[in-house]
């Protein structure tokens, strides 16, 4: 089992930045594909960004990729997700999923995902 800890949501303007970071723990070996979904009040989880943690590869939903930056952490089982240019569209909880198949990070499907953590809400105003 991998446990997931989120850190760095909170509260921030239209045009600001946040930073989330997650954090494997346990069997981190079976974290291999990390990434992050989203859920606004009254919506699905939608995909936003994932990474193979080895490669570094990344992928993230075309609507996002101007504003938003997947990156490996200060070590090798933590990853980051940089906000930038947030919207008020863009609040939500952002939940850290984890799998152990390397090409996982390019499946844009929670189904793809075998661990999950709590999640970090984000609340942009206007």
């Amino acid at each position: 089992q991998v446990g997931l800890i989120e850190s760095g949501g909170g509260l921030a303007q239209v045009g600001g930045s946040l930073r989330l970071s997650c954090a494997a723990s346990g069997r981190t070996f079976s974290a291999i594909a990390m990434a992050w979904f989203r859920a606004a009040p009254g919506k699905d989880r939608e995909f936003v960004a994932a990474m193979q943690k080895k490669t570094g590869s990344g992928n993230i939903a075309d609507t996002k990729k101007d504003r938003f930056t997947i990156s490996r952490g200060n070590d090798e089982n933590t990853e980051t997700l940089q906000l930038d240019r947030l919207k008020v569209e863009s609040t939500a909880a952002y939940c850290c999923a984890a799998d152990s198949v390397p090409q996982s990070f390019m499946i844009q499907r929670t189904s793809s995902y075998h661990s999950w953590g709590q999640g970090a809400k984000v609340t942009v105003t206007s």
